[in-house]
This record gives C-alpha cells, sequence and structure tokens, in this order.
C-alpha cells in the first residue's frame, strides 16, 4: 500500500507563485512515477507532470511546461510541484498520483492522494 498526502493548497493571486507538497510513504517501486493532476470544476482530472520515483526523469503537461516544476525532498518521500505565474485557469483540486512511469494517464494510476485546493484569483 501507499500513502499520498497532499498540502500546501491556497488562495492566491494571478501572478503569484505557490508550492505544493506530496508526502508519499509505503512500498514504491523502482518503476514508478508520482504525478500531479489537476481537476477544476465540471472538467475531467487532468494530468499536470510527472517525475520518476527513481531519478530525475521528468514530464509535463504542455501548458505548464516553463511555468511549473517538480522535484524530490527528503529522500524522495516528498514531492513538491512549484508554480510559478499562477493563471486563474489554473484553479483546480491537484492530486498527487502514484504509477509506473510516465503516469501520464487517468487509468495508469494506481494510488491517489486526496487533493489539495488551489485557487488564483483574477
Amino acid at each position: 500500500q501507499v500513502q499520498l498526502v497532499e498540502s500546501g493548497g491556497r488562495l492566491v493571486q494571478a501572478g503569484d507563485s505557490l508550492s505544493v507538497s506530496c508526502a508519499a510513504s509505503g512500498r514504491i517501486l523502482s518503476s514508478a512515477a508520482i504525478s500531479w493532476f489537476r481537476q477544476a470544476p465540471g472538467k475531467e482530472r487532468e494530468f499536470v507532470g510527472a517525475i520518476a520515483y527513481k531519478g530525475s526523469r521528468t514530464v509535463y503537461r504542455e501548458s505548464v511546461k516553463g511555468r511549473f516544476t517538480i522535484s524530490k525532498k527528503n529522500a524522495d518521500s516528498t514531492v513538491e510541484l512549484q508554480m510559478n505565474a499562477l493563471k486563474p485557469e489554473d484553479t483546480a483540486v491537484y492530486y498527487c498520483a502514484v504509477g509506473t512511469y510516465p503516469n501520464t494517464e487517468y487509468r495508469e494510476v494506481r494510488y491517489w492522494g486526496k487533493g489539495t485546493q488551489v485557487t488564483v484569483s483574477a
């Protein structure tokens, strides 16, 4: 079993920066990726970015490239999503997820966190 706990979401203004974190515990395979997905009201959950659990490979959705960065801390147990130049359209619940790398598709995810709300005001 894998447990994922997100934190750090809050209300910010457009143009601000915000970092959200995912604390991961349990048995995570070396072939896994820890990903971030997001879901806005009335929309489907979408992939944001992912980082390999072992190593440093990353992958991002096109709309966040250059603005969002995923990194690992604390000996791989915490994954951080640094979000810069936030836009109102980034408003969503952000979820941490574990699956086999690259873990970019909803159906590939094996474990989900409960999410953290990020709201970007105009």
